[in-house]
């Protein structure tokens, strides 16, 4: 089972690094439990983040596996992604095909402009809330949620909130024993 952290132009550093830092500590630890994570981008090649990290994926568009679990984090880099229809189409098209799509703060913002949140409980940044209520004003906002599990959408409010979801995934998907091992061994 494939597990896919979403790279691009701008996100979030710690929108990706937190929840690979659980992803990877229970893919790595527990192969077990037979899940693997990575990384990917559109074309594979290294993106700059929003406070300048430079983050090199390990798959592009074209040759990284099917998903099973997507996540698409936040960041700077999403104003841009909910006006791009070539974006919001892929989105589109990983929905059809990925039993589990994930979000870390306003890539909810990319999953609402892309359709996927119409009638959903859902969550963001305490600061883009009121744009996700703009984008479809038929998704029940938890302003207050850390994150938001609707069976095969699940939305994670800002930043730190990605690892609580992560967690949060090691659980459902493995065990809260398990999530609980890689809570310790990370020391969260």
């Amino acid at each position: 089972m494939n597990i896919g952290i979403l790279l691009f132009e701008g996100v979030e550093e710690l929108d990706v690094v937190g929840p690979w830092e659980v992803l990877a500590a229970w893919t790595r630890g527990h192969p077990e439990d037979g899940y693997q994570v990575a990384t990917f981008s559109r074309d594979g090649k290294p993106v700059t983040c929003a406070k300048d990290m430079v983050l090199t994926p390990q798959h592009s568009f074209a040759d990284a596996p099917a998903w099973d679990v997507l996540v698409h984090p936040g960041g700077e880099g999403t104003e841009v992604l909910v006006k791009d229809e070539e974006h919001l189409e892929w989105v589109r098209g990983q929905r059809a095909t990925t039993g589990l799509m994930t979000s870390v703060c306003t890539g909810s913002l990319v999953f609402a402009a892309a359709g996927l949140l119409e009638g959903r409980p859902a969550t963001s940044h305490w600061e883009t809330v009121e744009f996700l209520e703009f984008l479809d004003p038929t998704i029940e906002v938890r302003e207050d949620d850390r994150f938001v599990d609707d069976g095969d959408v699940i939305t994670a409010a800002g930043v730190s909130a990605g690892i609580d979801m992560a967690v949060h995934l090691v659980s459902r998907l493995a065990s809260p024993e398990r999530a609980a091992e890689v809570k310790r061994y990370i020391q969260y």
